[in-house]
């Protein structure tokens, strides 16, 4: 019996006693670069994830096709989350709703209203010329290549995401530039994808989710915490009507989501749940791990994504896409795990995690270039034209002549190789091409803003 009291005794001061150093937690707790650095390894799953349509569409699913019977090991929960690129996607959303209102919401806080209302001003104006100008350098550089046949290889193969992404080159260069055009309007047209970047189908809703970010807290700025996060709460909840009938990707409900993050990290709550966070932490970062996990395609071939379908049908709106609603809600309980945690806090603020934070948006815009070039140069190269057949969407077999898929050894190394170079390349952008954009970003500042005269004025 006293063996039992001296048990449940040291566990009570085991709960009690920091799990880590109290200067570091109070530093860890106030520091917010833990976002660059989670937004770093979102950026690399993203990336995977298109690997994975090139060589392992299999991971797609969660369970066997018709034609295998084994699970592969990155099809089970968590580890098949290489190929979930819509629940890191998701997470980018609710990291800019969470960056971009944390300032301000601190300034509010401490009664800066006015200074509150004018970085919200500047950092609207600023946002846009940071996603457009990038964008659009990176689809020109990929139009280059395509015009120059750099493509060619990787449009031949019997890679999926190759040959379904890769755009032909254009007939002449007049015609060129017209498709040139075209795509950097494709890029900020909704519903219409960039041929020479397809990733950039995300920038539009990043840009959206911006501009719902400033205009939320236009509206929320002045009001207190309590009633700001009760507003918050609602527009979140009714953005999924929204998401509903424009079909995006939940914009509104992770943005409004990573706002109300933003406001929670600013209570005392998360420091008073700091002492907890060894044992709140880790089942919830399983948990979101878990739904983030949950698959757009065939979720009924395996039992564990049957039962969150099952569960989903029960408690979610039945219009919702729940591949992206899971995919969401596990992303903003990843986040919630983070900001209650200084162990976890202080390990995504790491110098390797934070400079690949820095360069996540690099990595983002130029991994296709990437993949479509280098990546399958490596693959392919010596490979001849083979007949290959592919099952279409009514079940028929078509039959056609692509570079048929090397061995793994060989795509390991392609990877290696294609994403290595793509991470120099990246931090060259970001060094060298970055500054550019700031540049030009403070030059449309200034004129437009009237910081700068433009035209001569008339003095009296």
């Amino acid at each position: 019996m006293s063996a039992t009291i001296n048990l449940l005794s040291n566990a009570k001061r085991a709960i009690k006693r920091p799990f880590i150093d109290h200067a570091l937690q109070k530093t860890a707790m106030q520091d917010s670069g833990w976002a660059d650095g989670l937004r770093g390894i979102a950026s690399v799953f993203v990336v995977s994830s298109h690997l994975v349509l090139c060589f392992a569409r299999r991971l797609v699913v969660p369970c066997c096709s018709s034609d295998e019977r084994t699970v592969a090991l990155f099809q089970r929960p968590i580890l098949r989350l290489v190929a979930q690129g819509q629940a890191w996607v998701a997470l980018f959303f609710i990291l800019s709703g969470f960056v971009n209102a944390l300032k301000p919401l601190k300034l509010a806080r401490d009664g800066q209203i006015e200074t509150a209302l004018t970085n919200l001003s500047l950092s609207s104006f600023r946002r846009t010329f940071r996603l457009m100008l990038p964008a659009a350098t990176a689809t020109v550089l990929s139009w280059f290549m395509t015009q120059l046949g750099a493509y060619e290889m990787g449009r031949r193969s019997n890679a999926f995401w190759l040959y379904t992404y890769t755009p032909l080159p254009s007939s002449s260069w007049g015609t060129a530039l017209e498709d040139l055009v075209h795509g950097l309007r494709a890029t900020w047209t909704i519903g219409v994808i960039n041929t020479y970047d397809q990733p950039q189908w995300a920038l539009i809703y990043l840009l959206q989710g911006s501009m719902m970010v400033f205009c939320a807290l236009l509206i929320v700025v002045n009001l207190t915490p309590l009633y700001r996060t009760l507003t918050l709460g609602i527009l979140a909840l009714w953005s999924f009507d929204w998401s509903y009938k424009h079909y995006d990707p939940l914009v509104g409900f992770t943005v409004f989501a990573g706002i109300l993050l933003a406001e929670f990290s600013l209570t005392n709550t998360p420091t008073l749940l700091a002492r907890y966070s060894p044992f709140l932490t880790p089942p919830l970062t399983i948990l979101a791990l878990v739904l983030m996990s949950f698959p757009s395609d065939a979720p009924l071939t395996a039992p564990w994504s049957t039962t969150l379908l099952t569960l989903g049908q029960r408690l979610l709106p039945p219009q919702l896409d729940f591949g992206r609603t899971y995919g969401s809600i596990g992303a903003l309980l990843l986040v919630l795990a983070i900001i209650i945690s200084p162990h976890a806090r202080a390990a995504l603020a790491a110098p390797p995690l934070a400079l690949l934070g820095r360069l996540s948006f690099p990595i983002y815009l130029l991994h296709g270039t990437f993949v479509r070039s280098l990546f399958a140069w490596c693959m392919f190269a010596g490979a001849s034209l083979a007949v290959v057949e592919e099952r279409n969407a009514d079940g028929t077999v078509a039959t056609s002549q692509r570079l048929p898929l090397p061995g793994g050894w060989r795509i390991a190394g392609s990877v290696l190789v294609s994403m290595g170079a793509c991470v120099l390349a990246s931090y060259a952008w970001a060094v060298k091409v970055e500054p550019w954009f700031g540049r030009l970003t403070r030059w449309a500042e200034e004129r437009m803003m009237g910081k700068r005269e433009v035209l001569p004025v008339r003095k009296e």
